[in-house]
């Protein structure tokens, strides 16, 4: 028999939701519950949930320092289960970073077994591992079963978790946090518990007192992994005060002397969170590629502590320039940003700077002091009921016993008889016979004594903000104690010093190996360079219909300029240029030349030259020849040009007078102090033109005269008396050239 087929129920009621609305309200709660619930740390004990509760499950299973570990999963499987339902190796993970004395600065978790390492191998699976907890988050934790905090049902409603710690350590900076949320990030890198101690101190005699004044005690990160921050005071203070920037931190190396001269250095810290054989790896990387010249080899020697070993080419170079060229190129300096993005009272997210954190934590303290107080004096006004009514119980023994003796419901009785509360009819109903020693009263009167004694003080602490201040100040300096600078943990282990200055030059040398080379550029403004100084260049092969446009020696370590008809100039690295046997790279690829645009001149900078840069309208103007560097593939705009008018010419300036001969075949001699020297402009005009535009110009001395090449490659030259009929003054119109100058209206000097 076929199975009936039971049509759906219609729904109730269809309703209709624009889509954007709909995802608008999806996108948002979602977005809401990352930030709240995922990616950023609360202000007052520095925990993301995940943290809080693998903390708050281990409190649960009596994990407290000093007892026997337990398996890591059975502390994930409790966690996931009760409070966390996510998955088991995001747990795991976040349990795992907690232990890492290389990833958290004060670690939370101290952990038995293969918690990973330092070159970014796995920890062991949760089955092998074991864990407790550490003394620091015992100080996290103290208090939270003395209605420290508040409690909220946790996922399923069965049990209770902990809306924040009691927090009884600054560990937002102390271990920091790292984190992405939607639309906003945090990062905060690790701090010496010490010192937070000694600024909150301060800013409790001081409520008032800004981040800057704090930078005293705090003066910077301080990270698991030591290393040196090489930043200036002013750009930490900066930092701290706006809660957004980032830190240069540094390995840390010292120089070892070998035989006969010869010297390692060795790096003992790294920058905090870099993989170590990832970076090594990569200097390795470098080394092949031939971008450490003054590097012979690495290797790495590390065994508990680091100990990377780096030998230098030869004995002869600088370690420091050696050293400068690493930090540059490798992870051996890295940069630790700071966004103190926090959620304020577990609510809001907000960038806060140092005082602010510190205050943050400071008030829920005193907020956990209030509490635990109220919590306290609430069982001793318990205590004392229940000893007031064994005192009356005492004091009338035999008639107490006749009516628990004699009454069917001895309660109501006694009561009426001694008028009782309920609670003390029922401690006197549930006192054991052995406590009816004679002694037994003045017990009772010495605890009740001294319970009054200390309800006396617990009112007058909640009556008095300045002894709740001052309760605080007790505890962060027990703290201070704990973590200060002299014990193993407090100790300081990052520094601070001023990065070296070196020579800029001798950094970029220090970057590519000194060598002699090439340079050829096709007629279609193809690329390359060649090994060595090659004269002949004859045999070289291009691209069908290409040839070769021009070539000039140069060293690996050089750097060109590029002239274009935009009036722009363009630096190219010579290191950076293809080498080999093809055919090159188009010079486009290099730099963000416009279409429109060709190259006018390319040759090496050599620094402190003066050009003459002209214009196809015949301006120009003199130009230092280090105003014409830029540091952009977009180049640096110099000589002012509208199309269809480009960039014509370019010259040295290597003499007092100036030639420049027109497209009509005109050329004209005038003083060059009549052309002024500017770093940027449209310029003056050189020559007049009826028709046609500006062909070449040369700068010459007046004393050995002007020379020219013709077409053959034969140079000739004239005197300035020779010259005579064609000197004149700036903007003339010239006259037609000296007998035997080339067809091609150029003088044919190129620049050196």
């Amino acid at each position: 028999m076929g199975k009936r087929i039971v049509p759906p129920e219609e729904p109730a009621e269809i309703h209709e939701v624009p889509l954007r609305e709909a995802l608008e309200e999806r996108y948002l709660a979602y977005a809401l519950s990352t930030i709240m619930h995922r990616a950023l740390p609360d202000a007052r004990d520095g925990l993301k949930p995940v943290h809080r509760r693998i903390l708050y499950g281990m409190r649960l299973l009596r994990l407290d320092p000093g007892t026997a570990f337990k398996k890591s999963a059975k502390i994930v499987g409790d966690v996931m289960g009760s409070f966390h339902p996510h998955g088991d190796q995001a747990i795991y993970d976040a349990m795992v970073r907690l232990a890492q004395d290389f990833s958290s600065r004060y670690p939370l978790v101290d952990g038995q077994g293969n918690f990973g390492n330092i070159d970014g191998d796995n920890p062991a699976a949760y089955r092998y591992t074991e864990a407790r907890m550490t003394d620091v988050a015992r100080l996290l934790l103290d208090g939270i079963d003395e209605d420290g905090v508040e409690f909220r049902a946790n996922y399923d409603g069965q049990s209770k978790e902990p809306v924040v710690l009691p927090g009884g350590f600054p560990n937002l900076l102390a271990n920091g946090a790292q984190g992405i949320a939607v639309g906003m990030a945090t990062s905060i890198p690790p701090h010496n518990a010490a010192e937070l101690c000694d600024a909150a101190l301060h800013l409790i005699e001081k409520p008032d007192a800004k981040s800057k004044a704090l930078l005293k005690w705090v003066k910077g990160p301080d990270f698991p992994t030591g290393g040196i921050i090489v930043d200036s005071k002013q750009a930490i203070a900066e930092a701290y005060t706006t809660g957004r920037g980032s830190f240069r931190v540094r390995a840390r190396w010292q120089q070892e002397e070998g035989a006969r001269g010869t010297w390692v250095v060795v790096v003992t810290e790294i920058p905090f969170l870099v993989q170590k054989s990832r970076m090594v790896e990569k200097i390795a990387e470098l080394l092949d590629q031939k971008k450490l010249p003054l590097v012979g080899e690495v290797r790495d020697e590390s065994a508990e502590d680091v100990r990377l070993v780096i030998e230098p080419k030869s004995k002869n170079v600088d370690p420091a320039l050696m050293m400068e060229s690493l930090f540059r190129l490798t992870e051996l300096e890295n940069k630790i940003p700071l966004n103190l993005n926090v959620l304020i009272k577990g609510r809001i997210p907000k960038v806060v700077g140092l005082a602010e954190a510190l205050r943050e934590w400071l008030d829920h303290l005193r907020d956990v002091l209030i509490r635990r107080t109220n919590y306290r004096k609430g069982e001793i006004e318990h205590r004392l009921e229940i000893l007031g009514g064994l005192l009356i119980a005492y004091l009338n023994i035999d008639e107490v016993i006749r009516i628990i003796r004699n009454e069917d419901e001895p309660k109501p009785a006694l009561i009426k008889a001694f008028k009782l509360t309920e609670l003390q009819a029922d401690s006197i109903l549930n006192m054991r016979l052995r406590n009816l020693r004679k002694l037994e009263e003045m017990v009772i009167r010495t605890e009740d004594k001294d319970l009054r004694k200390e309800l006396k003080g617990i009112q007058a602490l909640l009556a008095s903000e300045p002894e709740q201040w001052k309760k605080v100040s007790e505890q962060v300096g027990k703290v201070r104690e704990m973590f200060g600078p002299k014990t193993p943990l407090g100790k300081r282990r990052t520094t601070f010093a001023d990065a070296p200055e070196h020579d800029l030059a001798a950094i970029e040398e220090a970057f590519v190996e000194r060598e002699p080379v090439t340079v050829v550029v096709s007629d279609k403004g193809w690329i390359r360079t060649m090994k060595g100084h090659v004269e002949d260049l004859s045999g070289l092969a291009f691209k069908q219909d290409d040839r070769l446009g021009f070539a000039f020696f140069a060293e690996t370590t050089s750097k060109l300029l590029l002239f274009a008809t935009n009036g722009k100039f363009y630096s190219l690295d010579v290191a950076k240029l293809p080498g080999g046997r093809g055919h090159g790279e188009p010079i486009r690829l290099f730099i963000d030349l416009e279409q429109e645009a060709a190259p006018v001149a390319l040759f090496v900078h050599k620094g402190g030259r003066k050009f003459l840069v002209a214009s196809h309208e015949g301006q120009g103007f003199v130009v230092n020849e280090d105003d014409c560097v830029g540091t952009t593939k977009k180049g640096k705009q110099v000589l002012n040009v509208d199309m269809p008018n480009e960039a014509r010419a370019i010259t040295e300036v290597t003499g007092d007078t100036v030639a420049v001969i027109g497209e009509n075949r005109k050329m004209l001699v005038f003083p060059l102090d009549q052309v002024p020297e500017m770093a940027r402009g449209r310029g003056v005009r050189l020559q007049k033109y009826k028709d046609g535009g500006l062909s070449d110009v040369a700068v010459f001395d007046s004393k050995t005269g002007l020379t020219w090449k013709d077409s053959a490659g034969r140079e000739f030259s004239a005197t300035m008396k020779e010259l005579a009929e064609w000197q004149g003054t700036r903007a003339d119109a010239g006259r037609l050239p000296p007998k035997g100058f080339p067809k091609s209206n150029k003088f044919g000097r190129g620049i050196g």
